[in-house]
């Protein structure tokens, strides 16, 4: 199996990409690099990547249609504005923020609010290039793309987030603490960058997560979830623990999963 986590920015200079190969009792991270264009991350999944994005994958439906209704000068659907703080919280958070909020204790940034809009537009052109390509794009984490969130999934795990993304002694500590948890990730040559860029560290972080994600360890949006998860995009974070990584891909749960996956795909398990 190959991971892929990508730290998305509006930018490329500030986009990175890691690749983790796993195999039987190890994983090894063979690829990390800053700098990446779209295209090579379409390139990087080809038939068999799992594909994890740190970058929102759609806006709340409440600030879509208040967007659509204010500038036509139309109703929207959630009735008159009132523009107080509680009115506003539906137009600013998705369902999905509200499910990370209640996992991790705190919100996730707003993707309809904050500067995080602006690495969502281009991600939404990277679906389109992605879906070009013939990768099957559902937001939902359906299929072999996710929504990742690098720093929730290392809180769920159990590390201490901080200031790492802001302090490289922070990092160098959590790679430390990483490699003694998890003695079979070989993270090899590319130590030195993890540590030394932030947005390289999140794309490690976010390829280790797509791993819980591929084997089906987290949380799916409920039937009652999944519409809107597929318009606004689901983060999934991790369950369990980051130990049973190494292992996951091999109960029964994660076949059902990896299979019914590549099932839908048109492909043979």
């Amino acid at each position: 199996m190959r991971t892929i986590g990508v730290d998305l920015a509006a930018g490329v200079p500030g986009t990175a990409l890691a690749e983790i190969h796993w195999g039987a009792g190890t994983a090894r991270l063979a690829r990390l690099e800053v700098g990446v264009e779209d295209a090579a991350i379409v390139a990087s999944v080809g038939d068999d990547g799992w594909l994890g994005l740190d970058c929102p994958l759609g806006w709340p439906d409440a600030f879509v249609d208040f967007v659509q209704a204010h500038h036509s000068g139309s109703e929207p659907a959630l009735g008159a504005v009132d523009g107080g703080a509680d009115w506003r919280r539906g137009l600013v958070y998705r369902r999905t923020d509200v499910a990370v909020r209640e996992r991790i204790g705190r919100w996730p940034l707003s993707v309809s609010t904050d500067r995080l809009g602006v690495t969502a537009l281009r991600g939404a052109g990277l679906l389109r290039r992605l879906a070009d390509a013939g990768f099957p794009v559902d937001r939902a984490g359906q299929g072999r793309l996710f929504e990742v969130y690098p720093g929730g999934a290392l809180r769920i795990w159990g590390f201490d987030t901080t200031r790492y993304r802001v302090d490289a002694t922070r990092r160098a500590m959590l790679l430390e603490t990483l490699g003694e948890r998890a003695p079979w990730f070989h993270v090899g040559p590319f130590a030195s960058l993890a540590t030394t860029s932030a947005d390289a560290f999140d794309a490690l972080i976010a390829a280790l997560a797509t791993r819980a994600a591929a084997v089906g360890l987290f949380l799916r949006p409920g039937p009652e979830d999944l519409d809107v998860a597929r318009r606004e995009g689901w983060v999934v974070l991790p369950e369990g623990e980051l130990e049973g990584l190494i292992g996951a891909g091999s109960s029964p749960g994660a076949r059902e999963h990896f299979a019914a996956v590549v099932e839908d795909e048109g492909g043979a398990p």
